[in-house]
């Protein structure tokens, strides 16, 4: 038996509550640290979320000790050769179930077989796994409440007990050949203020959070002019902190606002499900159905794309959400579900434009959520928003920003308009504020366009 083990980390950067840890640990009596800078998701992941990576990658390696071996290429190829280059025979990791997590560990799987040895998976990002909660009749589900029940039947293990000692972490130059290693890169020029990309960062939010808001959270939750929510998106997305944790933490707090957080997880997990079972719902309408609406195309529609991307579509709560997105790399999950409908429903344009321009800019972008959020909005997936459900960027605004806090804060154009008036801001006895444009369409008109549109996708179900 070998007396190293390989441990790859790819969505898990972090040493506590790691199933990994404890496989190795079986495994072998040490164990080399691996990160593998994958060009196929560095690419296009956007420059806030590629430099929020390697600062959690030296965080990551200095809780280790400076023991994290970097490298870069294919994993198919690098992975098999870093193995054999310390002997290992067994590579450990959390298992993924995304599209191209499912075929690049394949891949390595049968590359790693040719030369005898193990890919070992243990646990995943999530408290379970995509794929482990069905129907009594062995189907997944497809609407989210059963799920939901189902998935908090089926329960979770309690998170596990790891820290960096728990293995012996071999030094990287240790390695007799294989691919060399590469230094983590430098960040990124990023205009927004990221959030601190550590282990310990991600805890610390969390504790705040369940010390306070969670408390709030039920009511406060849709209040973009409020600090209501956790922020815990963007840590969970790289594995800073395990959602069984989480779990674990709200299970005493019995409220219903821990009962309403455990469920914003639980739709977390329900989209990595649908996700695991429909690959191609990244790309396209689950419901199929949908293929049938009719989108806006041409330059028109690119200019309108472009004025939507801007935050300068003259409908304030929208404007403010499209500012904030490329201010802060994030925008409130309310806000997301108007700017979205906008879009698709106001606009008539493609949802995936939308869910592209998202996951290049938004720090805390995960395919699963990002693309079945979009598609619910649409009308196009599970659970979907119904196709007569067109939100009114004017009422959304006021029952949300009652205020107007919130588009001031984004919006400086309209910083000197009082209270809820700043939602109609063409209504004002002066007009509207200089340099801040009109309304460029009338949402009256386009809800009634846009249902009218949706009845060619009832049309196709007939």
């Amino acid at each position: 038996m070998s007396d190293v083990a390989v441990v790859w980390f790819r969505r898990d950067l972090r040493v506590r509550d790691q199933p990994t840890f404890l496989a190795a640990a079986d495994a072998a009596p040490r164990a080399l640290a691996l990160f593998v800078l994958d060009p196929t998701l560095l690419d296009p992941s956007g420059a806030a979320r590629r430099t929020f990576l390697f600062r959690a990658l030296r965080s990551l390696d200095d809780a280790l000790g400076g023991r994290l071996l970097v490298v870069r290429g294919d994993p198919a190829d690098v992975v098999p050769r870093i193995a054999a280059a310390v002997d290992a025979g067994t590579v450990h990791v959390a298992a993924d179930f995304g599209p191209y997590g499912t075929r690049r560990d394949e891949a390595v799987e049968k590359a790693l077989g040719e030369d005898g040895r193990t890919l070992v998976r243990s646990g995943s990002p999530y408290a379970v796994a995509p794929g482990r909660v069905r129907k009594a009749d062995g189907e997944p589900f497809r609407v989210f409440t059963p799920f939901r029940r189902a998935w908090a039947s089926h329960g979770w293990r309690a998170p596990a007990d790891t820290d960096a000692a728990t293995l012996d972490w071999i030094d990287p130059s240790e390695k007799d050949g294989g691919p060399r290693a590469v230094r983590i890169p430098d960040d990124e020029q990023v205009d927004a203020p990221l959030p601190e990309a550590s282990e310990d960062a991600a805890l610390a939010q969390w504790r705040e959070f369940l010390d306070g808001p969670v408390g709030e959270y039920g009511s406060a939750r849709d209040r973009p002019d409020r600090p209501g929510t956790s922020r815990m998106s963007v840590h969970l997305k790289y594995g800073l902190v395990h959602p069984r944790t989480m779990l674990a933490d709200l299970a005493p707090k019995r409220s219903e606002s821990a009962e309403v957080y455990t469920t914003e997880l639980a739709w977390r997990e329900f989209y990595a499900d649908i996700l695991h079972q429909r690959p191609d719902s990244a790309r396209k309408n689950y419901d199929r159905a949908f293929d049938a609406l009719p989108v806006a195309s041409g330059a028109r529609a690119r200019a309108d794309f472009d004025r939507w991307r801007e935050g300068r579509t003259g409908f304030p709560i929208v404007d403010a959400g499209m500012r904030q997105l490329r201010a802060q790399a994030w925008m409130h999950n309310r806000v997301r579900m108007i700017v979205a409908s906008f879009l698709v429903k106001d606009l008539h344009l493609p949802w995936w434009w939308g869910a592209r321009h998202f996951m290049q800019l938004l720090v805390d972008g995960d395919l699963a959520s990002n693309q079945h959020g979009w598609q619910w909005t649409a009308g196009s997936g599970t659970d979907a928003s119904p196709y007569f459900r067109v939100f009114n960027p004017i009422t959304q605004g006021e029952r949300f920003d009652p205020q107007g806090d919130y588009v001031r804060e984004f919006v400086p154009e309209l910083r000197d308009v009082a209270g809820k008036a700043v939602h109609q801001p063409w209504t004002l006895p002066d007009g509207i504020p200089e340099g801040y444009p009109e309304p460029m369409v009338d949402h009256k008109a386009e809800r009634l366009e846009a249902l009218a549109r949706y009845e060619q996708v009832k049309a196709a179900r007939s």
